[in-house]
């Protein structure tokens, strides 16, 4: 199996929505399940990948793109955050403040910007309480999370996806819902998975402020000038929700979710136990 299904949980997502029970080691997922929003294909510039194993993406959007590329074993399953969303019951509070997401690096590479900058862009557009969710890759850097922290930010991190089958905090998504809706809204400085995840459980949404730039950006799929032009809904310190949750629904598959006897047909998992 491939080390990405495991990230952010997302097999142990799959699998509690089946009605199995989640072991240590998730399920073996027949194919490479989609790991982030992104758009291109479904897959991350520069995965390794088999020639015909099956790709599981989240939208049909997704799925077209990557048909444009040649691939044709494609079959669209949602994202585990949709399924995550549709398995825990709705909140009933509107939450409180923002919850800020800073554009972030990985392993791979870093991302260059002035956090300072945004931090005083965002102090000066929000209201209420400010949370900052800084990836790993950002929290451990002491220097960043220190600016966020003096400028009186609550500061969190959901912990770390994952890498080469080790350390995966499979509880990700799970605390991810959780505090977005602790809050009234969702910010980042990028169009990212955390807007779309915040649009999914109820709250505005809005991208506004330096998108920052990634060592070696790989703009085969148009980058953030892409993002810009075909979502423009998005950006701006006010959105319109209905306009933007719809959007939601569609780039993260949340009307194609398949039952747990189609979903575990389509991750090549048995009826009964384990493979």
């Amino acid at each position: 199996m491939h080390h990405a299904n495991h990230h952010y949980g997302h097999s142990h997502i799959l699998a509690r929505y089946c009605g199995m029970p989640e072991p240590l080691h998730p399920p073996r997922i027949h194919g490479y399940l989609q790991h982030g929003w992104n758009i291109g294909d479904g897959l991350a510039p520069g995965t390794p990948y088999v020639p015909g194993t099956r790709l599981l993406v989240w939208s049909d959007e997704t799925r077209r793109r990557s048909w444009s590329q040649g691939r044709r074993n494609v079959a669209v399953v949602g994202a585990p955050f949709a399924y995550l969303v549709e398995m825990t019951p709705p909140s009933t509070e509107p939450g409180e403040g923002t919850i800020f997401y800073p554009f972030h690096g990985w392993e791979g590479q870093q991302v260059h910007g002035d956090h300072q900058r945004l931090i005083d862009e965002v102090r000066a557009s929000e209201t209420g309480p400010i949370t900052a969710c800084l990836y790993w890759n950002e929290y451990r850097m002491r220097p960043v999370r220190q600016l966020y922290e003096r400028a009186g930010f609550r500061v969190i991190c959901h912990g770390y996806r994952g890498f080469w089958w080790r350390d995966h905090h499979r509880g990700f998504l799970d605390d991810q819902l959780t505090e977005l809706r602790r809050h009234r809204r969702v910010v980042s400085n990028r169009l990212c998975s955390a807007i779309w995840y915040g649009l999914l459980a109820g709250r505005e949404a809005a991208v506004y402020g330096d998108p920052m730039v990634l060592d070696n950006a790989d703009m085969t799929f148009g980058g953030e000038p892409r993002l810009h032009r075909q979502w423009p809904e998005l950006y701006g310190r006010e959105t319109d929700f209905a306009t933007c949750h719809r959007l939601a629904r569609i780039q993260l598959g949340a009307d194609e979710l398949a039952r747990p006897d189609e979903l575990r047909k389509l991750l090549g998992w048995p009826k009964e136990g384990y493979v």
